[in-house]
């Protein structure tokens, strides 16, 4: 406007103004996966969660409609990519996606796709012939549905961010795992093992938080050639004698892993297996194996909800409410998701 430019006049002949800084908006949304966890970040967050007002037409087709206008607004939809009773994976993929195009179309203003357990994550390579690059698929998508960002939790390979064009904010559990080990195991006299070879930076990130004396140590496995959710744990890598051994991996599914890792330290002169995991994805037998085997304790986060049925005594659940949150804080108030982590979550 100009030194003799005249203010804009109301149509009653009053000067009218107009404020040229827009109120920020957050929104916070939910699949039907896991609610449980999104009321709890909402908490945190010290925000309504919005209703997106999901329905399911007769031939099971998904329609959402937000009860909240959610224009201009920061939009974080949250879904973990689990099986629940009577949904799928796929199930809840694909409501998330739809929710994000509903949001895009209704003129929010960035959206961000929470994923604290990411579907697929695991076919992220061409491991024989033929075979999919699935985790490259869903990546495309949520860019296809209109997400700007995606939020996830340790995830299984580090590679996955590479494969959405715009900004993945990659959480970590493991500060929050070690916490709770440092409270239980008070003098960090223990032992922290990687289940396999390629969990080792895991485990020794893990030892990091948990303190500089805690040594580390990993467990050499083999998959039989074509065989599926069978592992064959051959040897240790680490001295385990007299220690008590924590395991800690990304996600524990049919825990075949886990457990013959287990087998193996205790045959090596482990005192005790303790096993943390981030995912307790807990697919049959899971819950069966775990309960048979010398492992003492199973600690796992909310990522994905536990039905009572695999709610077992030597099952503890932390909640990731408070860093998911968190991180969500810092992504709307453009802050850094990294310094959270102190850099680690990048490794």
């Amino acid at each position: 406007m100009t030194d003799n430019a005249q203010p804009a006049s109301s149509p009653q002949g009053r000067s009218a103004s107009i404020n040229l800084t827009p109120v920020r908006k957050l929104r916070l949304l939910s699949g039907r996966s896991h609610p449980l966890l999104a009321e709890a970040v909402a908490a945190h967050l010290d925000v309504k969660l919005a209703d997106p007002k999901l329905v399911d037409f007769a031939n099971g087709e998904i329609r959402p409609r937000f009860v909240e206008s959610v224009r201009g607004s920061d939009v974080f939809i949250m879904q973990s990519h689990g099986q629940t009773p009577g949904r799928s994976v796929n199930d809840s993929l694909m409501e998330q996606w739809i929710m994000i195009d509903a949001a895009k179309r209704a003129s929010a203003k960035r959206i961000t796709a929470v994923c604290p357990y990411y579907g697929y994550s695991r076919q992220d390579r061409k491991s024989k012939e033929r075979e999919p690059i699935t985790a490259r698929m869903v990546t495309d998508f949520f860019a296809t549905a209109g997400a700007d960002r995606i939020m996830s939790i340790d995830l299984h390979s580090g590679q996955i961010q590479g494969f959405f064009n715009g900004p993945v904010d990659h959480l970590t559990a493991v500060p929050l795992l070690t916490e709770y080990l440092r409270q239980q195991v008070p003098g960090g006299d223990f032992v922290m093992v990687a289940p396999d070879t390629g969990r080792t930076k895991v485990a020794e990130q893990a030892a990091r938080y948990a303190g500089a004396a805690v040594d580390v140590a990993s467990v050499y496995k083999r998959r039989p050639k074509d065989a599926v959710n069978l592992v064959q744990a051959l040897d240790v890598m680490g001295e385990v004698e007299g220690r008590m051994c924590v395991l800690i991996d990304d996600m524990i599914d049919t825990a075949g892993t886990i457990c013959a890792a287990a087998d193996i330290l205790l045959a090596k002169g482990a005192t005790e297996v303790w096993a943390m995991a981030t995912h307790a994805v807990l697919s049959d037998p899971a819950v069966d194996r775990l309960k048979n085997s010398a492992i003492s304790r199973v600690v796992v986060t909310d990522t994905l909800p536990l039905p009572s049925e695999k709610q077992i005594d030597k099952i503890e659940v932390v909640s990731i409410a408070p860093v998911v949150a968190h991180c969500i804080e810092a992504v709307f108030s453009d802050q850094s998701v990294s310094q959270i982590f102190g850099g680690e979550n990048q490794t």
